[in-house]
């Protein structure tokens, strides 16, 4: 087992567990491609008691804003800043670009740094993928564990020296869920796993070790814990799929109504009569013929949620056991939509993902639905229809400027701080860099204008405290978007405009009245519009969104 694993007392009493330093815990949870709906706290089916309990006693955000993608999502809430200005708009390759350069800037600083300066305990658990990796001539054969390399990104950019005392997780962006690729205990690549390893309680024993270490520290802490759950392969132990096996049969639309009327009871969306976008697709689940194949892998979708539920209940009770719950303020949020993709028609043995396993065997990406996912030698992914369910109500899916790839669920609990509308939601807006000057606010922290020799870009976010507890704040003037060209903008008086992919147009939305972006408003407003557009290209500049990659090569 890892060291990050080993045994600690986990007996000390509350009362053993006070410290003289007064200063909040901050513990942020992030979930990788997690849909809208797909937590019961926001109108899903899947059993999630423990993100429920921390809605129940906490806050819903229903309008906080990633950037529609991992790696960049990651970027921006590390830093504070877009995701462009810490080096990372696109993905972890390097485009040669001021704002692509695909891995974190050193011009950026991370919570973990700010917060280690003032004298915070730091930890992080799960993914990383803000690190460029670039490919080897024998991938194929690392991916499999088949051969061993030190290092898998430059060791510099790896979370240890990045300001966290403390690391266990993968380096890369998508892992095999029973033998992670690019697993690293600190700096030190894990060389094996025990035979039932899952790395979803890996990550959650991992949170909980650490949080029973930092509890016998006067010091308070600040955690990542960073879940590759519920991100593709569709990979679920069995007595979690077991839990779902006959959920989906009915069918996407049946599943997508069902969470509809849910968020309309819950009040997620109070004061839309209508906020349920149309279907997407027309096919009926009578006439489809791989509906067997589909129920199931929705219903591992949901055990890989559930599991990571599972993990964040054992947090919880750390948390508990250790006197520290009641001061830890939770951020539990999504880095972007669920996902459209068709892993299964990738190429296997490139980049990221695996075509066989550590013993050899052939890893299946079933193109023809001919194998059930759910067990390490599948390699599968749920598609755009079921994808459509998950970010019920909303249009599309990760990758899109649309609200069904940028607004995520977001849970604030904090006993100790949060005595405003606990147990509601709020409807106001968020973006993942705020958790930056939140965590700076909280820690009464200063970010640094100059950091190891490097100038530091001025941070974006603003703290989201005044919301947690004044039940409001004076937000951003406005949100900007942008990934693979794929654009929006929101301004503060609930206007939004998108233009998906170079040669569209853009498009007009009052969020206000049209929380599903239902009805384009572009040609009735057009001097809104030209306004919205001018301040977009105006932070464009600014952020070094411009120039877009492969812009150039596209106006040709």
């Amino acid at each position: 087992m890892p060291a990050a694993l080993s045994v600690v007392d986990a007996c000390m009493t509350p009362a053993q567990a006070k410290k003289n330093d007064n200063r909040p815990n901050i513990l942020i949870i992030l979930a990788d491609d997690l849909g809208y709906s797909d937590i019961g706290c926001y109108g899903g089916e899947i059993q999630t008691p423990n993100l429920n309990h921390l809605a129940e006693e906490g806050v819903r955000f229903t309008r906080f804003y990633n950037t529609s993608r991992s790696c960049p999502t990651r970027a921006s809430l590390l830093t504070g800043l877009y995701q462009h200005q810490a080096g990372i708009g696109r993905m972890t390759f390097n485009d040669n670009l001021p704002g692509y350069k695909g891995t974190l800037s050193h011009n950026a600083v991370t919570i973990a740094e700010v917060l280690r300066e003032a004298g915070y305990a730091t930890g992080m658990v799960g993914k990383w993928h803000i690190a460029e990796t670039p490919l080897r001539k024998d991938q194929r054969e690392w991916l499999a564990h088949h051969v061993y390399h030190e290092q898998f990104a430059d060791k510099a950019n790896y979370p240890v020296y990045r300001g966290f005392e403390d690391y266990y997780g993968t380096i890369y962006g998508v892992v095999d869920y029973f033998d992670p690729f690019s697993l690293v205990n600190g700096e030190d690549p894990v060389r094996d796993v025990p035979d039932d390893y899952y790395i979803t309680n890996a990550l959650s024993d991992t949170a909980s070790v650490y949080i029973h270490r930092y509890a016998q520290d006067d010091k308070p802490f600040f955690m990542y814990l960073s879940y590759t759950a519920p991100h593709w392969p569709l990979h679920a132990l069995p007595e979690d799929i077991a839990k779902y096996e006959d959920t989906y049969k009915v069918g996407w639309e049946a599943i997508r109504n069902a969470r509809y009327e849910r968020m309309k009871k819950l009040g997620i969306f109070a004061g839309y009569e209508d906020f349920l976008s149309e279907r997407q697709f027309n096919d009926a689940w009578n006439e489809n013929p791989t509906a067997e194949w589909d129920a199931r892998a929705m219903a591992v979708h949901a055990a890989m949620v559930d599991r990571m539920d599972q993990g964040i209940g054992k947090v919880i009770e750390a948390l508990r056991e250790t006197g520290q719950l009641d001061n830890t303020l939770i951020l539990f949020m999504s880095d972007n939509g669920c996902s459209n993709e068709v892993c299964q028609n990738f190429s296997p043995g490139e980049n990221d993902r695996p075509d066989m396993t550590r013993d050899g065997q052939p890893m299946i990406y079933p193109k023809n639905k001919e194998v059930m996912p759910g067990p390490e030698t599948t390699y599968a992914s749920l598609g755009a229809r079921w994808a459509n369910v998950a970010n019920t109500p909303f249009r599309f899916w990760k990758a899109k400027a649309y609200e069904g790839g940028i607004c995520t669920p977001m849970i604030a609990y904090w006993p100790n701080g949060i005595k405003k509308n606990v147990g509601g939601m709020t409807d106001q807006v968020g973006h993942v860099m705020d958790i930056m000057a939140t965590c700076v606010d909280l820690a009464d922290a200063e970010y640094p204008e100059t950091y190891h020799g490097h100038d530091i870009i001025p941070m974006e976010g603003k703290s989201l405290v005044p919301i947690l507890t004044k039940g409001k704040r004076k937000g951003h003037e406005y949100i900007g978007f942008e990934h693979f060209n794929e654009r929006a903008f929101i301004s503060n008086d609930g206007w939004k405009i998108v233009r998906p992919g170079l040669k569209a147009e853009w498009e007009l939305y009052n969020l206000n009245e049209d929380r599903s972006e239902k009805v384009n408003l572009a040609a009735q407003y057009p001097e809104r519009m030209a306004k919205m557009i001018a301040a977009y290209d105006a932070w464009a500049k600014r952020c070094m969104v411009e120039p877009y990659p492969g812009q150039n090569k596209q106006k040709k």
